[in-house]
């Protein structure tokens, strides 16, 4: 592990990690070294990509990283559904429905988990939207950020939201632990539903550098009144990019991995950092 900031001053330590696939342009590291900075942490980061361990068990990795005495670590793609049941009872209550986690804290004799995806999507929401309502959703991937990102939305009002994956069977998991204002459809209603929708959310990988196109079709975007991406790296995605073109209201991942650096920093600490001030700060990090 590299120590990625050494003030002697500081001596309260952050030891942690992000466990995932594909993680190396991530600025997780970055935010929690500028948080960590104005609250007086000594940070330790390490990045372990599961893509590059063959085999790799999630389970077994994160009993090794509490063995080592790590404060915690935060899982991203594919792993947030895997973290959940790692956490089991130790779930914070207000998120324990998600089935997803991306913050693990370990203790002595328990790990707490948490998901700063759903806490954090309200607070983006509600930065960029204001008291608007999401109204009918259509949504493209049923994954772990799906998990936190469609019970953000019904918290926040929407009436409906249409889901698709290209797993089936996971967007037929995810309705279960939600409500009847979540259908479950085929990918080949999802032109339709898109016409259909006020806002769009892409909850797929789709966009990411390793993973190139867009999950909606370009010529059913138009009527929506907003789109939100999952995907931060890049910020503009090609989704982001038509969804502005054709007049609506953008929301990036990055503004999402803002709010979540946030509260994955109070998740570790339990300090929560001022966001009137450190948000702006956080805006040096968006990708090129």
């Amino acid at each position: 592990m590299a120590n990625r900031r050494n003030n002697v001053s500081a001596p309260k330590e952050l030891t942690a990690g992000l466990i995932g696939e594909h993680i190396s342009r991530t600025r997780l590291p970055a935010a929690l070294e500028i948080l960590c900075a104005e609250y007086g942490y000594d940070l330790t980061f390490e990045l372990i990509d599961s893509a590059n361990r063959t085999p790799f068990d999630f389970r077994t990795t994160v009993d090794e990283l509490r063995s080592w005495g790590w404060t915690g670590v935060t899982v991203t793609h594919p792993c947030k559904i895997s973290a959940a049941s790692y956490a089991q009872a130790g779930m914070e209550t207000a998120v324990a429905h998600l089935g997803a986690a991306n913050t693990l804290i370990f203790s002595d004799d328990d790990v707490q988990g948490n998901n700063t995806d759903y806490t954090g999507f309200l607070s983006a929401w509600r930065a960029n939207m204001g008291d608007e309502q999401p109204g009918r959703v259509a949504m493209a991937g049923a994954g772990g950020v799906a998990a936190a990102l469609a019970p953000a939305l019904l918290e926040l009002g929407a009436e409906e939201i249409a889901l698709w994956d290209i797993d089936p069977a996971k967007a037929t998991a995810l309705k279960a632990k939600l409500n009847s204002k979540v259908r479950v459809i085929s990918a080949g209603e999802a032109i339709g539903a898109t016409h259909e929708a006020d806002g769009l959310v892409n909850a797929s990988a789709l966009g990411m550098a390793e993973y190139p196109g867009m999950a909606f079709a370009t010529n059913a975007i138009g009527k929506q009144k907003w789109a939100f991406d999952a995907v931060y790296t890049p910020p503009e995605t090609l989704f982001l990019a038509t969804a502005r073109q054709a007049g609506l209201t953008p929301i990036s991942g990055f503004e999402l991995f803002k709010h979540m650096a946030l509260r994955t920093f109070a998740a570790y600490t339990g300090v929560m950092p001022d966001q009137q001030v450190m948000l702006p700060r956080l805006d040096a990090l968006r990708p090129e």
